[in-house]
């Protein structure tokens, strides 16, 4: 459908870009996208995500706000303390962009969550066995995944794009079998901004593999906020994978194209 009035005028900086433009608008107005977590990443993420057109957003968190998510949480103000932060978030999106369609889950992320087609799955968790769950079922599906971390003064970004590329997986890259408690924002503190930072470069990246751009898969982009310094590191894919891995026992997926 072509872009009325109102949508040449909100989004009149995409369409004086050649690279995005009309067409590449249309293409972020048509995409379904989900983000799960909506703390420090989840904000910026799906703040970006609403500005920029993306058509449909569907948001899932089972947390209420609460004062300690102030320092990084910036969706979020005093007056939303023990509110549940998807309807606080949808309210706020829906100020920012009226014409986005947001769906809320005020609960972890379940297989019924995700069985709706997405364009893209956004990974905002602290919770590895949330991020393992979106990870194989992105995979198994062929549907890109862009996951994100924060701790401390440091960052990191992975991106997938398993509709064109089947080798290499999140599984292959985290640590699956560390004794040591997983460290979250939680139990180890983040200064602010690098979450800012981290999930504005989440956003970016979902805009990029929607229009087309992506050819990072798999690529870790590390972000050192104390040093000021971004580092990207190389990876590949473990033969012993348990999701893409030759041994594994899920159902391999088809291109989708």
């Amino acid at each position: 459908m072509p872009l009325n009035d109102q949508q040449f005028m909100r989004y009149s900086r995409h369409l004086l870009m050649d690279d995005i433009g009309e067409a590449g608008q249309e293409k972020l107005l048509n995409a379904h996208v989900l983000i799960v977590g909506m703390g420090g990443l989840g904000c910026p993420v799906s703040l970006y995500l609403a500005a920029a057109g993306i058509g449909q957003l569907s948001i899932c968190d089972g947390d209420t706000v609460d004062q300690s998510n102030l320092q990084r949480q910036v969706l979020y103000t005093s007056d939303d303390c023990g509110k549940p932060k998807v309807e606080c978030a949808r309210q706020r999106l829906n100020k920012l962009n009226p014409e986005v369609q947001i769906s809320v889950y005020a609960e972890e992320v379940t297989e019924e969550i995700l069985a709706v087609d997405y364009s893209l799955v956004v990974d905002c968790t602290d919770n590895l066995a949330a991020r393992q769950q979106l990870n194989a079922h992105c995979y198994q599906r062929a549907i890109p995944l862009v996951s994100a971390s924060a701790l401390g003064w440091e960052g990191q970004l992975m991106a997938f794009d398993f509709g064109h590329n089947a080798s290499l997986c999140l599984n292959c890259i985290i640590d699956q079998d560390s004794a040591e408690p997983m460290m979250n924002c939680g139990n180890a503190g983040v200064v602010g901004p690098v979450l800012g930072a981290m999930g504005s470069l989440q956003a970016t990246t979902v805009i990029r593999v929607l229009l087309g751009y992506f050819q990072q898969h798999g690529q870790v982009q590390r972000y050192d906020g104390k040093a000021g310094q971004w580092m990207v590191l190389r990876t590949r894919a473990d033969e012993g994978c348990a999701v893409c891995g030759s041994k594994s026992t899920q159902t391999k997926h088809q291109n989708q194209e």
